[in-house]
């Protein structure tokens, strides 16, 4: 449930928050300059080879710094905001409408030789961004427009240049030259890392090789969906759909203990001695800044702003949910027991790593009588686009139609567009890329490809986006099945992706997920509650034999298991937070001791030794380093909302959702996340929904 959406979640805060901050979302029109021509429409290409990867790189850079060189040449008395300001922006949108197609293939690309070229452009172009946001030159001119134009801007000019100059003093530009030089050459060496940390989790290829008896207890269908070696036994990749269904399904601890073990060492010796340098060099940037600790200076634009409110938050959460996790684990040791009585198990008096996602699949069967394996027999990932896309459409007021013969980077990938159902405007596009293959994305995520903003002609610039998954491929006997988890998943992501494609900003800086990232999970966190509704839940399955709808019974049974396991799984939420804040607030550390040292102090389940976490941890290299709190935190916001007007004005009212596209969606990071909640609430936020979906008793203002 939340723990998977929230940890798949991150391509889209930045798997790829590193591609969406280096700046705005973007990629490349066509091949060329069709930024500055001033095109509307998507005409983006996935035929590129690595030498026009190169080639286009190469034309981008020389691009961008002539522009920055032309206005870092400006005469200070001569700058105003056509030369200035609105130069940057178009320079800035043009960046962001090629950085992404250049990078982006690094995480879905069949060839290997193509996304090692991606990757490479993806370095440069990080260096870039290091080097064009370190020009003191262009930062004087900034801050000289600022003092020239005080009352002749619109709220989003003045948002923008604010904004520059902001960001121009993170950088240090207020400081001595030698100190710039010193941040500039630590920032492209932790851009260099973060990018070889993910790609060295993408191409992650391991497997485990199991006989029939080590795997007992999983369906039939999952091993028939299992390729075999030639003496007949199994083999199970540390991807999602084998991963997570063997650790919740499988009777065989053993089996479980190894596949923990080998999935918690993914990519250990090299990324833990980068994550561990990262932390080294954050830590010296942020203390050239002179701020405290990383944390203080990520946090500084974020909606929590200090580290002190993060841990706040995090330390009256933990303490609302201890008593329910200490409850949860006696339940859980004592089915443990009763399983190795009667399986003739040696019980070691704990709840191992291992153990947990099964035993707490085992509490859902037993306290709510879930039957998963009847449950995804309703779930045909077709039956759940029809549903999903419904669903949205009747909300947003849109209209989604595929796009046939679309330029695609792989044959199962689909485009689609979408359009408001009053006008018949086309608002935006958008690629689904939901299957596993060799090499691609591992986890869940939305990539921003396009921004939604005006262009240099004053036309609105088409946005687009891509949701990529890994949901369980079909077979010829059987499509693809999604666990109801997964469908919560799906839900997740396309709301990242509507933020993007509703977008309508004057700058690709404010542009769809452009927003505070503590605040960017809100409208995708937000969505998810329909898939534990009982009207949505019915539209978006039937069973994939005969069409028939889900047994009340069975869908009664699955919307009160909402709250099964709430105590660890947001515990879980909790060390993986506090683990991320206490790396983030040092400046050196042994990830995998922090870690462990979390896990048993808060969870109070040991993790297993030998294995590091936090060196298959992608959010930590990824854009979420000190604020992986964000999903817990954004909650409180996305419930309020679904609960105070969705909930109680008619979940599928089109009116609410009109109006949640209009003051959340298209105003993107235009205007402060505070402000949009409380134009759309009518009111300041409030906590209590936060702790009823939770199922704690707790109800107070929120304190942010």
């Amino acid at each position: 449930m939340y723990l998977l959406t929230a940890i798949a979640c991150r391509a889209h805060l930045r798997v790829c928050k590193h591609l969406r901050m280096t700046i705005a979302s973007g990629s490349v029109l066509s091949a060329r300059h069709c930024a500055q021509a001033g095109h509307a429409r998507n005409t983006l290409r996935w035929d590129l080879s690595p030498d026009e990867i190169r080639t286009m790189t190469d034309s981008l850079i020389a691009r961008v710094k002539k522009v920055y060189d032309d206005v870092g040449s400006l005469n200070i008395e001569n700058v105003s905001v056509e030369n200035t300001l609105m130069t940057l922006a178009n320079a800035k949108m043009d960046y962001a409408s090629s950085h992404h197609v250049l990078a982006f293939p690094q995480y879905v690309c069949p060839s290997k030789e193509l996304r090692s070229a991606s990757t490479e452009a993806d370095k440069r172009l990080s260096e870039l961004d290091v080097e064009i946001n370190m020009r003191e030159d262009v930062f004087k001119r900034i801050t000289a427009l600022q003092n020239k134009q005080k009352d002749n801007l619109s709220a989003e000019e003045k948002r923008f240049l604010d904004r520059l100059v902001t960001l121009g003093q993170r950088k240090g530009l207020h400081l001595s030259k030698d100190i710039q030089e010193e941040i500039k050459r630590t920032s492209k060496l932790i851009s260099e890392l973060s990018i070889e940390f993910n790609k060295n989790l993408n191409e992650e290829s391991k497997f485990l090789i199991f006989s029939e008896h080590e795997l007992g207890g999983l369906a039939a269908t999952f091993l028939s969906g299992l390729d075999k070696t030639a003496e007949g036994r199994y083999k199970v990749t540390l991807e999602y759909p084998h991963y997570y269904p063997l650790m919740k399904r499988c009777h065989n601890p053993e089996t479980r203990r190894k596949m923990e073990m080998a999935f918690n060492s993914r990519c250990k010796e090299v990324n833990t001695a980068i994550l561990e340098e990262l932390i080294q060099l954050r830590a010296k940037v942020a203390r050239l800044l002179g701020y405290g600790s990383h944390a203080e200076y990520v946090l500084e634009i974020n909606m929590a702003k200090n580290a002190s409110n993060v841990s706040d938050f995090l330390e009256k959460f933990h303490e609302a949910l201890k008593p329910v996790g200490i409850k949860e684990r006696k339940y859980i040791l004592a089915l443990k027991k009763r399983e190795c009585l009667m399986k003739g198990y040696q019980f070691d008096e704990k709840i191992n790593a291992w153990d947990l996602p099964y035993y707490m699949n085992q509490v859902e069967q037993r306290k709510f009588a879930v039957d998963k394996d009847k449950l995804i027999e309703y779930f045909p990932l077709d039956v759940v686009t029809e549903g999903l896309f419904g669903i949205y459409q009747e909300l947003l007021g849109l209209t989604f139609t595929e796009v046939e013969q679309a330029d695609v980077w792989h044959e199962n990938v689909k485009l689609y567009s979408a359009r408001d159902t009053e006008t018949g405007e086309e608002i935006g596009q958008f690629y689904l890329d939901l299957h596993p293959r060799e090499g691609k994305y591992g986890h869940a995520g939305c990539f921003g490809l396009q921004p939604g903003c005006g262009g240099p002609d004053g036309k609105r610039r088409l946005p687009v986006a891509a949701m990529v998954a890994n949901f369980t491929k079909p077979r010829k006997d059987c499509p693809s099945l999604l666990q109801h988890h997964e469908v919560e998943t799906y839900f997740h992501e396309f709301g990242h992706v509507m933020h993007e494609i509703c977008s309508n900003t004057a700058f690709s800086e404010f542009s769809g997920t452009m927003v505070e990232t503590d605040f960017v999970e809100v409208p995708s966190q937000m969505l998810e509650n329909w898939v534990w509704e009982k009207e949505p839940l019915r539209r978006m399955s039937r069973h994939y034999k005969d069409g028939t709808p889900i047994p009340d019974e069975l869908l009664d049974k699955l919307i009160a298991s909402r709250v099964a396991n709430t105590g660890l799984m947001n515990l879980r939420q909790v060390v993986l937070s506090k683990v991320d804040q206490s790396l983030h607030t040092s400046p050196r550390a042994d990830t995998a001791e922090v870690f462990a040292k979390h896990c048993q102090d808060i969870l109070g389940i040991p993790a297993t030794p030998g294995t590091n976490m936090t060196a298959s941890f992608s959010h930590l290299a990824g854009g979420y380093d000190g604020q992986y709190y964000s999903y817990l935190w954004s909650e409180v916001y996305s419930m309020d909302i679904f609960f105070s007007r969705f909930k109680k004005e008619g979940i599928m009212n089109p009116k609410v959702g009109k109006e949640y596209r209009r003051v959340i969606l298209e105003a993107g990071g235009s205007v402060d996340g505070m402000d949009m909640v409380k134009t759309f609430l009518g009111r300041a936020p409030c906590q209590d929904a936060f702790f009823q979906c939770k199922g704690l008793v707790n109800s107070q203002e929120a304190s942010m």
